[in-house]
């Protein structure tokens, strides 16, 4: 669940051609063709059995019932042809491809390699190509390895270009992004509060709005499926490694405290640490509360430790608190994120609100946080997808990512709210 920053990358046909593959022999009247990988771009998006798309492409269509969109960005609008390269065709099949409109295309058994399928008119944006398969003589309709696009002129396409550092799979997630909070550099901070609601019908499953980050973790709620949802709050070795068996004992996350009912133990693979969930039905269209703190505790260690409010309940609940060794610091890069963790949903739209950024002095004082800059992982900054935005909205902070809307914000781009200058309400006597 995690982040990486810079610029977005405009991408010119040239270099299209250079990093994608190109047909030499399109049909007549068609100069130039670019070639869509299906691994990176496509989501099964009907039908209850959960076929297979891997790096190679659709590895599976068995069920009738199953659909697939391939989803890409045109700068413009333009006429041009449709052609799919299939691996080894083993039955005869009868599949639907639409775009604006709708054509019936046919392959025979024992046909594989590139086969033209349908002349559509491509939309200014981004624009969905439907499959649904009509008839087959075997268990698989077909297995598509990529789309070819044809045409004449000039044509900007974005999508997501190759698998280089497993890139089908973060780009079928879609683009984490991120918005970091102003903090004064002229004084220590333990605490930080936010405040964040998600609107209802934005919360898909594979969904994490991360609240309270920090430099060396984070905690907000996510979206594991249908029944369950959870409070995450996670503190990052100081030994770098994906597998936690390798961080030495001395370097291990070490538990002080934890909440009732919160599951605790290790995490890995995108960095190791410390993780505490707890298993809780939080609901889309309510606001939640999380406060955090980070504090050293003198001997060169830092201790981390989070509080959640649902208003339902009325009070906090402690989440966890953890030791992290060989670390000396206060609260250093308040920021929150948005994140799709399961790439079966990266097609599938989800937005956050932050609206009351705080952070607390060492000494004791409230400072309101009302600026951020808005940044995106590596498949923002490539213009691989650029379904992202964020900012400021409404006197509130927000971040939006998938579903491939057309228009995005400026990455790096700073945003401000304005400042309301009610301080929270904290009894920090009686947190738990």
């Amino acid at each position: 669940m995690k982040h990486q920053f810079p610029l977005i990358l405009i991408f010119t046909l040239s270099l299209f051609l250079a990093c994608s593959a190109t047909i030499d022999k399109p049909r007549s009247n068609y100069s130039k063709s670019i070639s869509i990988p299906i691994g990176g771009n496509t989501f099964q998006t009907k039908g209850d059995y959960r076929e297979k798309i891997g790096d190679e492409g659709i590895m599976s269509w068995a069920d009738s019932d199953s659909e697939f969109s391939i989803y890409f960005k045109s700068g413009t609008a333009k006429d041009v042809l449709f052609s799919l390269e299939i691996l080894p065709q083993k039955n005869e099949a009868e599949i639907l491809i639409e775009l604006n409109q709708s054509e019936i295309f046919k392959l025979d058994a024992g046909q594989t390699g590139i086969v033209e399928v349908a002349e559509l008119n491509l939309s200014s944006g981004y624009n969905e190509i439907k499959l649904k398969g009509l008839q087959k003589s075997g268990n698989d309709f077909t297995k598509i390895k990529n789309l070819i696009i044809s045409f004449d002129g000039d044509l900007e396409l974005d999508f997501v270009k190759d698998n280089i550092d497993n890139r089908f799979y973060w780009g079928r997630r879609g683009p984490s992004v991120h918005l970091s909070y102003s903090l004064p550099e002229d004084r220590n901070f333990k605490w930080f509060y936010n405040e964040m609601t998600i609107p209802e019908g934005q919360d898909p499953i594979g969904s994490y709005f991360m609240a309270n980050g920090f430099g060396e973790g984070y905690f907000g709620i996510q979206v594991n499926s249908d029944i369950e949802r959870r409070i995450l709050f996670s503190v990052w070795s100081p030994f770098n490694t994906d597998n936690p068996e390798e961080i030495p004992e001395e370097e291990k996350i070490r538990l002080l405290k934890k909440g009732h009912n919160v599951y605790t133990g290790e995490f890995g693979n995108e960095g190791s640490g410390g993780q505490s969930y707890l298993k809780y039905f939080w609901k889309a269209g309510q606001t939640y509360k999380f406060l955090n703190s980070v504090e050293p505790d003198g001997n060169g260690n830092t201790i981390y430790t989070a509080y959640f409010l649902d208003p339902e309940v009325g009070e906090w609940i402690l989440i966890a608190s953890f030791l992290r060794p060989k670390t000396d610091t206060w609260y250093k890069r308040p920021h929150s994120f948005l994140e799709n963790f399961n790439p079966s949903y990266g097609n599938i739209g989800r937005s956050v609100f932050y609206q009351s950024q705080w952070a607390k002095s060492s000494q004791g004082e409230w400072v309101e946080l009302t600026e951020a800059r808005f940044t995106g992982d590596d498949i923002a900054n490539r213009g691989y997808r650029k379904d992202f935005a964020g900012g400021a909205l409404e006197g509130k902070f927000y971040l939006r990512n998938g579903g491939f809307f057309d228009t995005n914000s400026e990455l790096q781009s700073m945003h401000q709210r304005p400042a309301t200058g009610v301080a929270p309400d904290i009894d920090f006597t009686k947190l738990p």
